[in-house]
């Protein structure tokens, strides 16, 4: 089974390990967004919380039974044979790791076996993972959007899959995930193979669903529209991946981004150009006038951009649109 969560992720995971009993029969995979060049010390949190072992996940172990694994920092989590596989991929949804492979890989490795859990974060990753569990015949679970800290993540979840097979409190998420697990039985049996290298490959092929005329806020390539149901995605040929509101949110901070490059290069040419004119003196009168009128006009244009990147406190301000604000309507 797998639990995904962000933006107030900790507390919520906490309260839920807590409520695990340690003989849960099934292994459980934990990913939370963390920066890529951040120590996670989530293993170590959770592990004061509950009697089952938890650890950081690494390269090919092998599932067991009874214990946690977590995400380490600037991987992708997934699952292949039984095994554990982490994966420096394209970023999904913004994040790496993300918790959409991680559930993919679960609804292709365990179908009815295959448990999906989101708890508090922001924007919408888990989504689309948690509908592959669901059309896999899996289970998914669902923290309550108005106990979540950050209602995002849950919110987007029961959008995207409908009705969720429970919606609870992290803390009582703790006894439904066992008597799911109980009803199933040991996850790690009937393991299928038969999709190992699924993932890695994936990038290379063109993105199924229609191109659009929206460039990746990664690399900049073309993406292309894929939806599942009412659910709407994006992806590039390389691989990265956003639902409807990280792509929005993503967006804006690339035009910010392009902007603040802007900015800079326009002053940088009004001073290369101020510096030509003076050099020219009295010599060349004209050449001088038009360096100046030139580094007038960029440092006019400059100043049209820094008003651009100001606030907009009388109104919806284009590069600070919040994962609520993206989702809404």
């Amino acid at each position: 089974m797998g639990i995904g969560a962000s933006a107030g992720g900790v507390d919520a995971l906490t309260q839920l390990v807590r409520h695990l009993p340690s003989g849960l029969p099934a292994a459980v995979c934990v990913v939370l967004h963390v920066p890529a060049t951040s120590r996670s010390l989530l293993a170590p949190i959770l592990a004061r919380h509950t009697d089952l072992a938890v650890q950081v996940a690494e390269q090919g172990e092998p599932l067991v039974v009874g214990r946690i694994y977590v995400a380490p920092p600037d991987r992708h989590l997934t699952v292949s044979g039984g095994r554990i596989r982490l994966e420096r991929g394209p970023k999904e949804n913004g994040a790496r790791p993300a918790v959409d492979p991680m559930l993919r890989s679960l609804a292709v490795a365990y179908g009815e076996r295959a448990v999906a859990i989101v708890l508090s974060g922001a924007l919408g990753d888990g989504s689309l993972g948690a509908l592959a569990v669901r059309r896999a015949g899996g289970t998914v679970l669902v923290q309550d959007p108005e106990e979540a800290t950050v209602a995002s993540m849950p919110e987007s979840a029961l959008r995207t899959i409908g009705e969720a097979d429970a919606v609870r409190t992290a803390a009582e998420l703790g006894p439904e995930i066992a008597r799911v697990a109980e009803a199933n039985g040991a996850l790690l049996e009937q393991v299928s193979t038969t999709e190992a290298g699924r993932f890695r490959e994936a990038s290379r092929e063109r993105p199924a669903g229609a191109p659009t005329a929206f460039s990746c806020p990664e690399c900049d390539g073309p993406l292309w529209e894929q939806r599942e149901g009412d659910a709407v995605g994006y992806r590039c040929r390389i691989g990265h991946a956003f639902s409807e509101d990280s792509l929005v949110v993503e967006q804006g901070s690339a035009v910010e981004a392009a902007l603040w490059s802007a900015l800079e290069a326009l002053e940088e040419r009004a001073e290369l150009l101020q510096r030509v004119g003076a050099r020219h003196g009295d010599a060349l009168p004209r050449s001088r006038a038009r360096c100046e009128g030139a580094a007038a006009d960029a440092l006019a244009r400059a100043d049209l951009i820094r008003a651009a990147l100001g606030t907009r406190p009388d109104g919806p301000d284009a590069m600070d649109l919040t994962p609520g604000e993206a989702a809404a309507g």
